[in-house]
């Protein structure tokens, strides 16, 4: 009996362990004066920002992935279609969106630091559609305001714009900052 509840309590233990070490919030937050859909892949899929509102996603460590603002949408349900940034007419996005999107993208706790680190960039390699901060809460701040933004990556081997972190760091994703 005594062993059981042993084991019970060391792997509640291990549990609350491996899930502090294994998520990092995303804060989503429209600033924009319209409503924006933002969408997220693997985790979170997608839903409605009015302006002013934010939305928060729990993703795992481990996790590569991107977050991405849709504009013009109309839904019926979870179906409808998107001005930019559609995917495949889903308000719950399983894959990326159509072109153009301006990309915040992410790789929590991988990479050669053997886990101590995530990785993240923002993008416009496939387009640009609207304004966007991204910050991770131990790292640098990046901001896009053009489709010829500095703090973005312009073209698929541009790695130079690349950031790291603390893993277990949290971030913040602002459309028109």
């Amino acid at each position: 009996m005594a062993s059981t509840s042993m084991s019970t309590v060391l792997f509640l233990l291990l549990a609350t362990f491996a899930a502090g070490a294994s998520a990092a919030t995303f804060t989503v937050k429209n600033n924009c004066s319209s409503t924006v859909w933002p969408a997220a892949i693997p985790v979170g899929g997608g839903t409605q920002l009015d302006p002013g509102q934010t939305w928060t996603v729990d993703v795992p460590a481990g996790t590569t992935g991107r977050f991405w603002g849709r504009t013009n949408c109309s839904f019926v349900g979870g179906n409808g279609h998107c001005g930019t940034g559609d995917c495949a007419g889903a308000l719950n996005c399983t894959v990326s969106g159509q072109p153009p999107t301006t990309l915040a993208e992410f790789s929590l706790g991988g990479g050669s630091a053997g886990g101590n680190q995530d990785f993240y960039d923002m993008s416009v390699i496939e387009g640009y559609n609207l304004p966007m901060a991204f910050s991770c809460s131990t790292g640098v701040g990046l901001v896009c305001t053009s489709p010829t933004c500095p703090a973005a990556c312009l073209f698929a081997s541009d790695d130079c714009r690349v950031h790291a972190c603390s893993s277990n760091s949290n971030y913040q994703v602002i459309f028109c900052p």
